[in-house]
Formats: C-alpha cells, structure tokens, sequence
C-alpha cells in the first residue's frame, strides 16, 4: 500500500491517495509519526493543486482533512504539518477569517519556538512568515531577522520554487545532442561520447582519468543518468542516417538500432494509449476485469515518460534474451520480472533527481541565516517535543535531523504491481514490435519481405507444466548474434569514477544509480532487516571498510590481448574459449523407418543433443558479444568494479557483464591501472604465473620458474604471431591469461634491467580447495591439512591426486576380490575424474550429484565405456562416487564431525520456538486440558488443528556473526505461492515473507556449507583490509588473490596472517556460545526411539494426563519459568512438575535422541542413496537452479550453486548394500533399468516419541592435533 500511495501522489492523483491514507488510518498499521510524514506528503500535494487553482471549496477541504484524519486520530503534529495548514489559509483566506485560522494553528505550536520551527521549514516563504508575525506579535521572531527583511526576502519565495517544481516534473529529460554518423558498429566510448550530452562537455583529447576526482563523478553520475536517454539517442542517429541516405529502416539488411529507434516510436504510442486508457478506466462507474487491472498499475506507469518506458522496456527485454538464450526462447516469468524490475529502478532513480532541487533549498539555496540558526531549531524542537503542554507537537522538517523509518519502505513495489506491471509493458512490446523478414520465393526466386512480430508469446510443457514462453523472431536472433548491443544500462558498466563509500544498506557503490549491499531476492527481509541493525551498531564497519577497498582498485583493457581477441571474434571461427559463429555440429543421418524404434529413439535424442549444443554456443557467443563491446567501449578508460556481498559475506562485483570473475578471455582483458617495478621477486612470481595459467601448477615453485624459461621461444611466438604462429598459448588451461602473461613477460624480458619493468599484470594466488582448508583447521586434522597445504613441505600437495590415490588403491583391493565394476574402471581414475566432486564435496554436494558429476567425466574421458565394460557408465559412476565419498571420510575425520555437529545443531534450531513464539503461542490460551479417551471425529480434527498451529511456528531460520561480526541469515522458507493474473496470463510466484515456516531441510542442508562460505568470505575481506593498508592493490574472485607480481610475497604473509588469526581463535565454541546466547529460553521438538526406556516411561505418563502436543508444550513453559524464578517456592514447585522433559532430564537419555533427519546427507564423505535406479537418471533441483547465466559467470570459481539442497527424500544405507544393488545390475541396459522400476529401500523403520525440550546443543567434537600457526612455514598454501 505505501508503493502505491506514493505512485499515487506522484501522478497527482489526490483522490485515490487518500483513500490510502484512511485505511492506513482504521488499520493501525504504521506507528503515528510515520502516518503524519505521509500526510504531510499528502498535504504538500494538496497545496501544489490549490496554488494552480486557489478556491475556498478546495481550502474548506483541507481543513475538513486536518480536523477528521489527523487531529481526531491525535497523531503528532510536526511543523510541516501546521505549516501546510497556514499556507493553505494564506491563499485563500483574507481578513478576519485569516486572523482567526492563523491564529489557531499557531496555537497549536509553543509560542517560545513556534516562528523558529516554521522558519526552519521549507513551506512558508519569508513574506509568508512576515505575515504570521504581523498577525501573531506575540510569539517569537527569530534572532537578527526583522520584519522588514522578512518583507523583502524573496529570493527563495514559495511561488518561484513551486513554479520550478512543477516545471521539473511536467517538462522531458533534456534533448541529448545529435551524433555525427559512423559506419562502424559500436563504436564504444566515441560513440557514448558523441551521444551522451555530459561527453561533448569534456575538452578534446583529455581522457576521463586525467581529470579531478570532482569531475570524473559528475561524469559517472551523468553516465548513470543518461544511459536510457543515450540509447535513444543512439537509436534515432541511426535510424535518421538510413532516412538520409534513402532506405527504408523496414529492411532486412537495416541495422538493429535502426529497428530499435522503430520499436520505441511505436511503442511509446501504444504506451500513451495505454496511459489513456488507465484515465478512462479510473474514471468508469462500472468497472471491468481489464480497467480494475489498469487502476492497480496505472498509477506506476505514470510516473514516468512513455519515450522512457519504451526504451527501458526495449533494453531490458533484450537483455533478458541476451542473458538467458534467445534461441530458444526465455520463460515468460523472468522477461517479466527483469523488464519491470528495470523500469521500477529507473522511475525511483527519476523521481530521486526530480525531488533533489526541491530538497536542496535547505542546504544548497539556504539563506545563510537559516543554516545560522540551526542548531538553536534544532533545541527549539527537542523543546517542542519535550514540552508536556504541547506533546502532541514534533519536529521533522528538517530531513538531517529525523530520519524517516518510512524511507526505504516506500521504495519496492509488491510483487503483484511489479508483475503487472512488466506484463502491460511486455505486452505493449510484443504488439509493436516488428521486424522484416526477407525470403527467396520458392518458384519465383524473387526476394519477397513481410513484416513479422519480433517476439511471439506462446506456452511449451516443461517437466510436465506448462511455461508460457517469449520467443524471439528467428531474424531478430540473427541480428543479436551479427550484431552487438553498444546500450547499456547503468549496472551493467564498470564506474569511470572511484565508488561511493558504503555507509547504509542502499547508500554505496554506484553514485546515483540504486544498489543494495546484500544481494537478496524480492521480498526476503530477514538478512535487510539484520544488516541494518548491525550497521547502525557499527559491527559492519570492516566489511564496509573492505567492500570499499576492492571497488577502489583501478583497472583498465589490456590492449594486446584485446585487439588479438577482436581479430579472433571477427573471423567468426572457433577460438579457445570462443564459439563459432556458426558451429559445424555434425546430425547423425535419421535411420529408415523400418528400423529397430530404438535406433530412431537414440537418433531423436543425438539431434536434441546437437540442436542443444548449437544452442548452447549461440547463447555463450550473444554474452561475449555484450562483453567485448563494453571492453570496446572502455579500452582507453581507467575503470572500476563497485562489490556488495551475497548473504554469506561473499563479495561480487555489481557491473554484470565485464568484471574479473568472469570466464578465461575476460580475466584475460583486465589488467591494473597502476603499474609497479618488478624487482626481483616480481620477475620471478611472474614466470611463475605464466606456469600457473598454463596448467603447470602441481610443480615446485622452481619448477614452474623454470618451465616459463624453458619456453621463452614458444612465449615470444606467442605474442609476435598469437594467430599466425605455433599457438602455443591455446594450449594452455587458460589460453587468454596466458597469452597476456606471455605479453607481460616478453616485454620485461625485453627491457635492460628487467627488474626494473613496470608490471600491470595481475598475478594470482589460488588457495588449495579453500573449503577444505577451513574444515581441515577447524577439525585439527593433521593428514588433511597435509593435503589441502596447510602445512609445510617441498612440493604443493594436491588433494585430488591424493583422493584418486586412495581410490585407486581400493578399487586394487576390490580388483583382486573380483570385483566386476573394479575391474571395469580399473585404470580409468584419474585426478580430474574425482576433482569436481572433492571441490563440491565440502559444499554440500549430495550423492545423486556426485554421481552426475563422476559421469560427466567419464562420458568426456572415455566415451566408448559401455562399448568396452558392458557396463552403463551411470553404475560405474556410482561404484566410484562410493569410493572418493568414503576416502574423503577417512582422509577429514575432524571435519567429518564438525560437519555432523553443525547438522545437529541446525536441526534443532529449526525445530524450536523462541520465547517470544511461546509467549504469543500462549496469549489467549487457557490452562492445559485433558482430552478424553476416546476422541470424537471433531476431537480429533481439533487436536490435528492444534498441532497443526505449533508446528506451523517453526520459524527459527538459522542466523549467525562471521568473524567480522556481520549476521547471515539463511533465507530459506517454505514460501507461498501466489497466482497473479496480468494482461498475458496467469503467472504462479513465490511470495517470500519472514513469517513462513522454515524450510528445514534446505536450512539444514545448508548450514554447514554457507558457514565455511562466510569463513573464507571474511578471510578475504580481512585479506583485503591489510594489504590496502600496506599500500597493495588487491583484488579477489574468493579464494583466489591477486596483486602486483612485486607485491605477492607480501600478499601471502598478509593472507596466512589472516588465516592464522580467524583460526587461532575458538571459532566453533564461539559459535557454540552466539547459538546458546541466541537462542536462549528456546525449546525443540526433539525424538527419541519408541523401544527405549525413557520413550516407555513417557507413553505411560501421557495416558494420565492426556495432553495434546500444545498443552505439553505450554506445560514446559510454565515449568521453565519457575525454574528460573528467584522465588524459591517457584522453583520448588517447578521441579515438582512431571513433563516429558523432565522425565527425559531425570532419567539422562541424552543417548536415546534420535539423530535428525536429513542429517546424514551432510557430512563430509557421507553416503546416501537415491530412491530409484531410475532416479539416477534423472535431475535434481539444487538451490540455485534458477540463477542467471550471468551470475553463474560470476561464480564461476564457486560452488555454491552444487547439489546443496537437493529435494530427493535420501536414506543412508550400507556400502555392501549399494554395491549388491550395483551387482544386480550387471550387464543391464538403460531402458531395462528403467523398466526395472524402483529399487526397495532396505531400512528398519523405527518408531519415534515426540517431546519437547529446552534448547540445548550437542558436545563440540574432540579436535585434532593440527596448530594452525604451522602455516606460517608453507610455501604452497595459496600458490
């Protein structure tokens, strides 16, 4: 409702605004000094209307609004609020009438400060005031301001602030100038310079970088203004540039702006019809299914431009295809969702610049008395509000002094607005749209064109549902794949300016475009809601602090690398990590017809396979294309990259597309602004990055020196004829990086002194599975640091090698029992089989997803398995994601059991009530009753529903403090879903809101997972803290570091120093410790096994007291309250009570509870199993499913978005059971797999007792023998 009484008030229109404003009113929903700020806006409004149109019927009304909505309600009234009341009897009273009404409402003020509060407002005009004091001599003038001066004082009068505010709101943005037309396509930072009209104002020849700091803001904050007006601008050069020279912008062979400039002509007419239409239906007496839609988002639209909301509509709705594959097609759901989350932040960025004029009378156009006195208003109104005859009087004009709670409230539109919204602008788009289609005639060869809808809505089944679909006009996916997008909006380009300081949860990072310092979806508010707190506490100030440092480090293009991949793009052919521009996939020739059906089934899926692949290339080639035009665009610029932080802590850069968490070939783009001497340390570690990037980085650190020497022609080759010659570099793991390391190297090599070459190359210090790391100095495990190099040694150890190791040793043993799937791949384990699920392993990855992983692998290792065993790769996958599970348990045993205790203790957390649940679980309920022996069927339902209400409170989501004192709080609820009907079709989403119930296997499952996560998040933040203060430029992609080459020795002893520090403490007791604090008075929901005797004495208490799940439970509270009582009587008569819980307590049964469920899918190398064998071939949803291609990019390093989460309900069974289920499978094919049907579970059920109990958590695991402080010693802990 406040999104849209503020749509409201900013389209004028008052009448529906107030009906807003009285149901806030009956409902009591916002505290009263918030509902008097909206009244006040509400009057300010009013007033604009009446001082266009004085009359005293529209007066007459206002006082009635004073009288009825907010005096009669008693609401503190503000200065603001009395002055809009004396401006509105100023215009339209005169006389005696005006005496008497001015009169009363400076009654309403004290009379010691009640000039001095309104002189401090930004209603009343000087002469305004000059006219109160004449009529009211009686109350105080403030000092050194005289009646006459007031008289005279019109330099900041109401009437001239009015006029300039209104004009700003009615009159367009300002014409951006026209450009000087240019052949070439995206003609990057020349071609923005030409258009966007803050570049014709910098000299000619002067780059952005050699300006003032001043200046490069106001050119990033104009950047950030004027990118959608930019596009247009763009978009009618072009258009115009076609016009002149004769064609019609209609053909084929037009460029893509040019139809773009096309598109947002018409749809910014459809869009004004559209805005009619909403007027016509506001107005209708009888309204209809379509005209209550338009009444909902009618206001929003509104409050922008039709020409705006076309462009913006324009860009995000390609951006989206851009994103997600245009090829085939993107689910409607996320084309709404981007187009109206785009233009929601472009209509608050319009109104924020609109209201900064009006805003800045304060301060910019002040009267310098006015800033004198105010500190002495500041005192009047403390007065003001302390006074105990005027209470009901408080001060909140001045907006430095009082803060609205209502600011960032106002700002989101609902999720119902935001989807009708999108819809009606989709919509609009679809129906204007139009591209030319051009065709050979078949008989006649003759080129016939014919206009065609440039996007199609439409529904396809997906797993069973159907998803309404927005499919792009085969010619328009031409276009975006020949052609690439030079428009951008604002969070897509990196700064030209250093970054706003984080100072507040949207107060950072970009300088006037919005961005949050938390990435959170819409509508979760738990982690806001927690960050707040903590910021206004100051326990965020590091993570602030370090966030700032990495937007502050410089970057700029590395030309060579870039003018090699541009050379390399515009051949179109295929390039390491770059597609074809049209991909040679060969499709297997389609079998006859009386063929076996299965040869033309296998066919079917080979030409899916391939259309998938085709697909799949396509979609990479659209992404690099926005990536190298935005590198085009800023390869003579110094750049940077603003970062805010997931949930967990873990930082990522805010421009999209260009950023260096990107793939190999954007890494290799970037390059340091500053540039330092390599010395001698430098030249070495940069010999040592070339073997790095290349894939030489299992050597000693002299071995990889020496290989970047032993290839010094194969270097020189490379970056004298990166194309021409032997391309050696294409060999390399990561060919882009390399290729600028060669560059870099060569060129140092190329100077007298080498040493004394400046460096601007990155070089990069990985961490050892950073996961594993943490978990293996949280455990103590000494063989498992000895893996992950926490320890020191000669060589790097490598734990992947060491895994495969183990399995191949087990796997011997199985060889030598005759075993049939160990002999089968014996031979066949290698380090890259094992690598991905031991990286993922630590984050939670289930055994269904390392299955899928193992697979993945052997099908690219060895593709002719099956031909060659016998065996189904999806079993022998199976067979050895068992074996790396079970030499991760033995290799990590510590870690194993933190793993199992951060289980634990998440499980019951989310099984509890806080106090506060119990207390409203309690209001209104009487003592605990007795049911009778035997329930009716209504008894029953009662009893269910009772239940039912207790359990629905498990709303504990499980939070936690890093080391740098920020709170995570996991988001994961059982949220709703709602069905939202727009101008398109229904679309079902989620609504998230903090009160659903937890989702208690997602929470579990995740918990141990995102606090290794939040671990390494605050090492690196730490990381970066300390090497800005030793004057390092510093840049992260997690857990990989970068720096200066001369500067890397000097980044490791700051990046172990960190590490030593967060584990020298006794981070699992203090978490231990934050967890009792937290939850303290809490009880759970805890079992224990039927066949036990605590579990027996239970049932028999029950069958005399006969209380439900709800009564016990208020019973325990009542019996935990006397416990602490300090009456001594109460505790004696707490201790006399006889609960489950105290049964549970005197007897010591701490050994019957029964372990949580799902917890044994989250421990490190545990085993479980999938409920079918057909499930094995089947997907799995993973928490992340539905996260964009481009923040996939961005983690790309990252496994988070692994199998944490899966939905699969999993039981743990033996290792000989799974391998006796593997052996009946021997020789099955896949098709009899699935015809087999499920596999039966071999389990024991065991019946369990509900009870609940207080809150207390399970012993922390005994820890190893490990010290920490011996990384000091290792060479290889980052390398």
């Amino acid at each position: 409702m406040l999104s849209v009484f503020d749509a409201c008030v900013q389209v004028g229109r008052l009448d529906r605004a107030s009906l807003v404003l009285k149901r806030f009113g009956n409902m009591d929903a916002l505290p009263p000094h918030d509902l008097v700020e909206l009244h006040n806006r509400y009057l300010l409004e009013r007033l604009a209307q009446l001082h266009a149109d004085p009359g005293l019927n529209k007066a007459e009304d206002l006082h009635q609004w004073f009288e009825l909505q907010i005096r009669s309600r008693d609401l503190p009234l503000t200065a603001d609020t009395i002055a809009c009341m004396l401006k509105a009897s100023l215009l339209t009273s005169h006389g005696s009438r005006l005496d008497r009404l001015v009169d009363r409402y400076m009654g309403m003020l004290p009379k010691q400060s009640a000039l001095e509060s309104l002189f401090m407002g930004d209603v009343l005009t000087p002469k305004d005031l000059a006219t109160i004091a004449e009529i009211c001599p009686s109350y105080n003038m403030p000092e050194d301001v005289s009646l006459s001066n007031l008289a005279e004082d019109t330099t900041s009068s109401y009437e001239s602030e009015m006029a300039k505010y209104e004009a700003q709101r009615s009159e367009p943005a300002p014409a951006v100038p026209e450009v000087l037309s240019t052949p070439q396509k995206g003609m990057g930072l020349k071609m923005l310079k030409q258009t966007l009209s803050l570049f014709s104002e910098i000299p000619e020849g002067r780059d952005i970088a050699t300006l003032s700091p001043a200046e490069r803001r106001e050119i990033q904050a104009r950047l950030e203004r004027d990118c959608v007006d930019a596009a247009i601008a763009r978009w009618r050069e072009e258009n115009q540039a076609l016009m002149d020279m004769g064609l019609n912008t209609s053909l084929a062979s037009a460029s893509l702006s040019s139809r773009l400039y096309d598109w947002q002509r018409s749809l910014e007419v459809r869009l004004t019809e559209e805005i009619e239409k909403v007027e016509a239906s506001e107005l209708a007496p009888k309204k209809s299914k379509e005209d209550l839609d338009r009444c909902i988002y009618g206001p929003f639209l509104r409050q922008s431009q039709p020409s705006r909301l076309a462009a913006v509509t324009i860009l995000s709705t390609l951006s989206a295809l851009a994103m997600h594959g245009a090829d085939k097609g993107v689910p409607l759901s996320i084309v709404v969702n981007q187009v109206s989350k785009v233009a929601e932040e472009d209509i608050r960025a319009q109104i924020q610049a609109k209201s900064q004029p009006r805003n800045s009378r304060k301060t910019k156009q002040a009267n310098p008395r006015r800033m004198m006195r105010h500190d002495d208003a500041q005192q009047s109104a403390d007065s003001v509000a302390n006074s105990p005859q005027e209470a009901g009087i408080t001060e909140t004009t001045n907006s430095n002094v009082v803060e609205s709670s209502l600011t960032d409230k106002d700002k989101a539109w609902p999720v119902a607005i935001r989807t009708k919204v999108g819809a009606a602008l989709l919509s609009a788009l679809i129906q204007s749209a139009k591209v030319s289609v051009v065709r050979e005639h078949p008989e006649t060869k003759t080129l016939v064109s014919q206009s065609q809808p440039a996007f199609t809505h439409t529904t396809q089944l997906r797993k069973g549902k159907k998803i309404g679909m927005v499919l792009p006009n085969r010619t328009l996916v031409e276009l975006m794949k020949r052609e690439p997008r030079g428009d951008f909006l604002a969070r897509h380009l990196p700064m030209v300016a250093e970054p706003e300081p984080w100072t507040k949860f949207e107060k950072g990072g970009f300088i006037e475009y919005p961005a949050s310092l938390v990435r959170i979806k819409h509508g979760e508010k738990d982690q806001k809601i927690y960050t707040e707190a903590a910021i206004a506490r100051g326990d965020m100030d590091q993570v602030l602090k370090g966030l700032d440092v990495l937007g502050k480090t410089a970057w700029r293009i590395n030309r060579p690398v870039f003018d090699v991949m541009l050379e390399a793009w515009n051949t179109g052919d295929e390039l390491a990590n770059i597609p074809a521009l049209n991909p040679n996939i060969p499709i297997p020739p389609e079998p006859e017809s009386s063929e076996d059906p299965m040869q033309r089934r296998l066919w079917i899926k080979a030409v899916k396979a391939a259309e998938n692949e085709k697909s799949g290339l396509h979609s990479v080639r659209c992404f690099m294309n926005f990536q190298l035009e935005i590198a085009r665009a800023f390869r003579d610029q110094t750049f940077y990259f603003p970062h805010n932080i997931d949930f967990r802590g873990r930082a990522y850069p805010i421009p999209t597309y260009l950023n260096h968490m990107g793939a190999d070939h954007v890494r290799g783009l970037l390059r340091f602004a500053k540039g330092k001497v390599l010395g001698e340390s430098g030249l070495r570690w940069l010999k040592v990055h070339l073997a790095n990037v290349f894939g030489y980085d299992k050597a000693s650190l002299t071995e990889r020196e020496n290989f970047a020497m032993e290839n010094l022609d194969n270097i020189i080759d490379s970056v004298n004829k990166p194309l021409t010659g032997s391309r050696w570099w294409l060999k390399a793991e990561d060919p882009w990086q390399c290729l600028a390391t060669c560059h870099e190297l060569k060129a140092a090599l190329d100077c007298e002194d080498p040493t004394r070459f400046v460096s601007h190359l990155p070089v990069h210090q990985d961490g050892t599975c950073n996961g594993l790391q943490h978990y293996a100095a949280l455990g103590g495990d000494t063989w498992g640091a000895q893996q992950v190099n926490l320890m020191p040694g000669d060589r790097p150890a490598d734990v992947y090698s060491a895994v495969a190791n183990l399995v191949k040793e087990t796997i011997a043993k199985d060889v030598a029992d005759g075993n049939a799937f160990a002999k089968a791949v014996d031979g066949k384990i290698t380090r890259k089989v094992v690598k991905q699920t031991v990286m993922t392993n630590v984050y939670g990855v289930t055994f269904i997803g390392a299955k899928k992983q193992v697979l993945k692998q052997l099908d690219s290792l060895y593709p002719n398995l099956y031909a060659e065993t016998g065996f189904e790769p999806i079993v022998l996958a199976s067979y050895i994601a068992t074996k790396i599970f079970n030499a991760l348990s033995t290799m990590f045993r510590g870690a194993h059991d933190i793993q199992h205790w951060l289980g634990e203790i998440g499980g019951r957390v989310c099984r509890a009530l806080t106090p506060e649940q119990l207390q409203a679980l309690s209001n209104g309920t009487s003592a605990p009753t007795k049911t009778k022996a035997k329930k009716s069927a209504k008894t029953v339902s009662k009893a269910k529903e009772s239940t039912d209400e207790v359990l629905n409170q498990f709303r504990s989501t499980l939070v936690w403090t890093t080391p740098l004192r920020m709170p995570v709080v996991q988001p994961y609820r059982k949220s709703g879903t709602r069905t939202i009907s727009t101008c398109l079709q229904d679309l079902v989403l989620t609504t998230p809101d903090k009160s659903d119930p937890v989702h208690r296997r997602k929470q579990l499952q995740a918990f141990p997972p995102n606090f290794i996560h939040s671990l390494d998040a605050s090492h690196m933040i730490l990381s970066a803290l300390e090497c800005a203060e030793l004057g390092l430029d510093f840049a992260a992609v997690h857990d990989s570091f970068w720096t200066h080459a001369a500067d890397v020795d000097s980044m490791n002893n700051v990046i172990r120093d960190a590490f030593i520090r967060i584990h020298s403490e006794d981070v699992i007791g203090r978490l231990a410790a934050e967890f009792q604090a937290r939850y303290k008075g809490s009880v759970y929901l805890a079992k224990v096994y039927q066949d036990t005797p605590v579990a027996k004495k239970i049932a028999a208490h029950r069958k005399k007291s006969r209380m439900s799940l709800k009564d016990e439970l208020m019973q325990e509270k009542e019996r935990q309250r006397l416990l602490v009582s300090l009456d001594p009587k109460e505790v004696e008569e707490g201790k006399a009570m006889v609960t489950p819980a105290s049964i549970f307590e005197e007897m010591q049964a701490e050994a019957d509870l029964a372990e949580t469920e799902d917890l044994d899918q989250i421990a490190l190398g545990k085993i479980t199993t999938e409920s079918s064998s057909a499930d094995a071939l089947e997907g799995e949803t993973s928490l992340d499913e539905a996260v964009s291609p481009i923040e996939m990019e961005a983690a790309t390093v990252d496994a988070d978005s692994d199998e944490v989460g899966g939905t699969a309900e999993e039981v743990v069974v033996a290792t000989d059971e799974r391998q006796r289920h593997l052996e009946s499978m021997l020789g099955t094919s896949q098709f009899a797999m699935e015809l087999a049907g499920k596999m039966r579970k071999k389990q024991v059920v065991k019946l369990q007792t509900q009870l609940w109990l207080p809150l207390t958590f399970p012993t922390i695991p005994e820890k190893g023998n490990f010290d920490v402080r011996q990384l000091k010693g290792s060479k290889y802990f980052f390398s």
